[in-house]
């Protein structure tokens, strides 16, 4: 009976024993000693094997394996130990199969017994019911996968041999299964593969990574090792798609066979696949992984060997994938970065680099560059140094241009958001500030190009304009659309080239004139102990409070001294009319008011009001009224008026005729001829014989300011003391003389000095061109 069988199978056995005691006779005479002359066997199961067998189905024939010793327990009545010779095996036929019971066989005699079956006599573990035969399966014959074996028993010595029906006698020899390698050489193999396994992964993962820009910067900035591991696999990462494919297809190969191999070993193929599993996905995984991430280049390198061999077996199978994926995925190209990548991977990688917190901001500034526009950067209008273009490059003017520390500087009309010029503070070189040189004769000569940049030009694009050279500042501007009205540009503020560096640098660059670290957020310069004071420079507030040029001054002493009666030399010493001219009371400036062109101070004379001074036009052009019939006409530069203002004085100062002169009424107004009539005090008009009487004069025109002007006027207190110093210069007094008292304005500056005044100021100047606004007249002289 198989093994397995239940209560089914008993009964079964129990009627066959009943059957075959009604039908058979039991066997007479004396049996073998210590077995019963009756035995009767009717059935077997295997009890044991030297050798695995498959395990015979429910209910089927015993399956064995060849050259193995198997023990089958036999079941019947009086069983005893010598009832093993009353066993034998007969061959059914190789062809027979586990329904070969099932076919009717008329022949129940087992004429002859196998030897494939070698049977021993005595039995073990016997129980009168059951006992254990011993039985060695010999091997099969060439070309045998299985052979069935029927039982045969007899009841008794010289009784029949007799074949067991039924699939409980049946007994398959199966061919035994042999390993396809010996077992040394299996394992080998198994630990080979593990090792290909474990190398084809970390390949896979250190090669594959490597991408060919890499390998590229590798070979250019990497050690000398580096560089040699570079240069040996770049050769063959250029071919990524063959490469994968060879390193993939040998890797399944390789899992594949040791999966095999294993099964092979174990004997079993759940077995297999767990032992596979286990060793592949440590071995061949994980730890070639976790080496090779880390690596790669130095692995990859010294098993290039190795790689050619499989790219070139696997190249039947790997090559044409690889192509085909070529057309379908394009050529490789690598990890590329573009700004933003590449600024956070610096981010990122800053603890393990070595690179200093500077130079990671100036190359995370330089690539930056492009994203950020001139609005970023620049310095809002409000905050920007800016000089109006009607101003004059006086001391004061050019000291705050000093201190500012800016050396571009725009020019304004009106408006700050007006910007017409830029004034560079070298084109200051030759500027003197005694000269009052207007600032927009200064623009206008140099003619700096003033450079607009809309507000939404990025930084890069506005570091090439200024490295043309054009100009290192840019005004700002941009399109105003809102409201109501047409677009207009809109100034928002300045950009200089130092913003865009600064921006690129990531730092603030400080010199020592700034006084502020940043425009923008207007932080003060601290401990700033260099600051430059002008003042040491500054005139004294005895000069001209109004800032003429020394050409101007000197042509306008020449005039008096040669055109004008009252002050030539025979009356005044051209030494002390220079002084006089220097007076800081004595040259004056008039701002035109082009909104009230009537206004009262616009008028240096009114008709009919007393006036006690003396004016010389200077620069610009006056209107003057006279006349019953109120005649108006325009005159320039170099007219005078008053001069009988002037000549009004007491009869006792008068001490020669020499020394008085007048003018008529056409020489008071502003007759550019020299008058060479000199008449008394009394000769003249009815109106100056009154004036005789009084020492007021009053005039009879009215003189008024149609532009800017610039002009001497000089009282008749003045012309006095003028008149006294001259006397006192040309006839010295002695100590104890009753000298009469001057103004000391005008006696400060002692005679110590030897030379002429005149010949020093041409000296000091260098006689430069008089200004072209000048008259005629001022140009004679």
């Amino acid at each position: 009976m198989a093994p397995g069988c239940g209560g089914g199978a008993a009964a079964a056995a129990l009627r066959a024993l009943l059957g075959l005691a009604l039908a058979l006779p039991l066997a007479a005479g004396p049996g073998p000693p210590g077995g019963s002359s009756s035995s009767v066997i009717l059935g077997m199961r295997l009890e044991g094997t030297s050798k695995p067998a498959a395990a015979a189905p429910d209910g089927g024939v015993i399956q064995v394996t060849e050259g193995s010793q198997v023990q089958l327990r036999l079941f019947g009545l009086d069983i005893g130990p010598h009832t093993g010779a009353l066993v034998a095996f007969a061959e059914l036929g190789a062809k027979a199969g586990a329904n070969a019971s099932a076919r009717a066989d008329a022949n129940t005699s087992c004429p002859v017994h196998t030897q494939d079956l070698v049977v021993r006599p005595h039995m073990d573990d016997t129980h009168n019911t059951s006992g254990v035969l011993h039985v060695r399966v010999q091997p099969l014959r060439k070309n045998e996968r299985a052979k069935i074996y029927v039982l045969c028993t007899k009841h008794g010595p010289g009784q029949p041999w007799m074949r067991h029906e039924g699939r409980d006698g049946r007994l398959m020899v199966l061919e035994e299964k042999k390993s396809l390698l010996p077992l040394w050489l299996q394992i080998i193999l198994i630990l080979c593969l593990l090792v290909l396994s474990g190398m084809f992964s970390g390949l896979n993962l250190g090669l594959m990574a490597l991408d060919p820009m890499e390998l590229r910067i590798v070979q250019n900035c990497g050690t000398d090792k580096e560089k040699r591991y570079a240069r040996k696999i770049e050769p063959i990462r250029r071919k990524g798609n063959y490469l994968l494919c060879s390193l993939l297809l040998g890797n399944v190969l390789v899992n594949t066979t040791l999966t095999i191999l294993l099964d092979d070993l174990i004997g079993s193929g759940f077995g297999a696949v767990i032992a596979s599993t286990i060793g592949i996905v440590i071995f061949g995984e994980i730890v070639p992984q976790a080496l090779c991430s880390r690596h790669g280049l130095a692995v990859g390198a010294n098993t290039i060997g190795i790689t050619k061999f499989f790219m070139l077996v696997t190249f039947p199978l790997s090559f044409p994938i690889s192509k085909l994926l070529d057309c379908i995925l394009g050529q490789e190209i690598g990890t590329v970065y573009n700004r933003e990548k590449l600024v956070e991977m610096l981010k990122v990688t800053e603890p393990y680099n070595d690179l200093v917190k500077e130079e990671l901001n100036m190359i995370q500034g330089a690539l930056e560059l492009r994203t950020k526009t001139v609005e970023d950067v620049m310095t809002p209008l409000h905050d920007c140094f800016m000089i109006n273009s009607d101003a004059i490059l006086d001391f004061n003017t050019m000291s705050e241009i000093m201190e500012s520390g800016y050396t571009r500087i725009p020019v304004y009309e009106e408006e700050r958001s007006n910007i017409v010029d830029i004034l560079y503070v070298k084109d200051l070189a030759f500027v003197d500030p005694d000269d009052c040189t207007p600032l927009k004769t200064i623009t206008k000569f140099y003619n700096h190009p003033v450079h607009f940049v809309f507000h939404d030009t990025k930084l890069d694009a506005m570091l090439e304009e200024f490295k043309k050279g054009k100009s290192h500042l840019a005004i700002v501007q941009k399109v105003n659309s809102e409201g109501e009205g047409d677009p207009f540009y809109e100034v928002l503020g300045l950009v200089t080239l130092e913003d865009v560096i600064e921006e690129i640098i990531k730092s603030e660059i400080l010199d020592e004139s700034d006084m502020y670290t940043d425009n923008r957020t207007r932080k003060r310069v601290a401990n700033q102990k260099n600051k430059r004071d002008f003042s040491a420079f500054k005139d004294s507030d005895s000069e001209l409070k109004v800032k003429i040029s020394p050409q101007l001054l000197l042509a306008a002493h020449r005039f008096l001294a040669t055109e004008v009666t009252l002050f030539m030399p025979t009356l005044i010493s051209e030494k002390i009319l220079l002084r006089l001219l220097r007076h800081p009371d004595v040259i004056h400036e008039l701002k035109f008011d082009e909104e009230n062109k009537k206004s009262p101070r616009h008028f240096l004379y009114h008709r009919n009001k007393p006036a006690d001074y003396f004016i010389l036009i200077l620069q610009g052009k006056v209107e003057v009224e006279a006349g019953k019939e109120n005649m108006k006409f325009e005159t320039g530069a170099f007219s005078y008026y008053g001069v009988m203002a002037l000549s009004l004085l007491p009869a006792q100062e008068l001490r020669s005729p020499s020394h008085m002169s007048s003018l008529n009424r056409s020489a008071s107004l502003s007759n550019p001829e020299r008058s060479d009539s000199i008449s008394s005090p009394i000769s003249g008009s009815s109106n100056q014989l009154n004036v005789c009487t009084s020492p007021q004069y009053v005039s009879d025109f009215s003189v008024r300011a149609l532009m800017d002007l610039q002009f001497v006027k000089i009282t008749r207190q003045q012309y006095q003391n003028g008149l006294m110093a001259s006397r006192l210069d040309s006839c010295p007094q002695s100590p104890d003389s009753d000298a009469p008292k001057m103004d000391t304005s005008l006696t400060e500056k002692a005679e110590s000095s030897v030379a002429d005044e005149t010949t020093s100021l041409l000296n000091e100047r260098n006689c430069l061109n008089l200004r072209s606004s000048h008259s005629p007249q001022e140009n004679s002289i």
